[in-house]
């Protein structure tokens, strides 16, 4: 009898007793994310192998590719590349097009995964450039990286061979 009379008086608080555990539940998991570091990190970007291929003879337009490396906990995304010595810059990634064919197609943005890395290569995601005048072999091109959330980052690209482009 003792325990049904107080089941009948706690019984109208129920509701906002369950309110309450499952509020205090969520706020020790958002602090067990935050302790963890994984609150509000943003991507932490650094361009690395930044190359221009040699245009062959009599062309203006190459690829360009780049290696953005991720140390953030959040990812992040290529939106564009500019450059005061290129007329146009597009994303481009080649897709099987069969019988071992690829074809390009051009892309609006390249994922940077946390904590890893976007690896460009002229048989993948690439920057395919019109440049305004002709550069030689171990000159360096200006570029600017632009991303959805991190600031742009400049960098300088060396002009090299097609068979070079790999890292060394």
């Amino acid at each position: 009898m003792r325990a049904r009379a107080l089941r009948d008086r706690l019984e109208p608080f129920l509701p906002a007793l369950s309110a309450v555990v499952a509020s205090a539940l969520a706020l020790g998991g958002l602090t067990a994310w935050t302790a963890a570091g994984a609150a509000g990190s943003p991507a932490e970007l650094t361009v690395t192998h930044a190359r221009v291929l040699q245009p062959f003879p009599g062309r203006a337009s190459t690829a360009v590719v780049f290696t953005v490396r991720n140390e953030g906990a959040a990812d992040d995304r290529l939106l564009a590349v500019t450059s005061p010595a290129v007329n146009s810059a597009m994303l481009s990634q080649d897709a099987d097009a069969g019988q071992a064919a690829a074809r390009m197609r051009m892309i609006g943005s390249a994922p940077v995964p946390a904590r890893g890395a976007l690896e460009m290569t002229p048989y993948g995601t690439d920057v395919m450039v019109e440049l305004r005048e002709p550069v030689r072999l171990g000159e360096r091109v200006p570029f600017t990286l632009h991303f959805r959330q991190s600031p742009p980052l400049n960098v300088e690209a060396l002009v090299v061979r097609h068979s070079e482009w790999s890292y060394p």
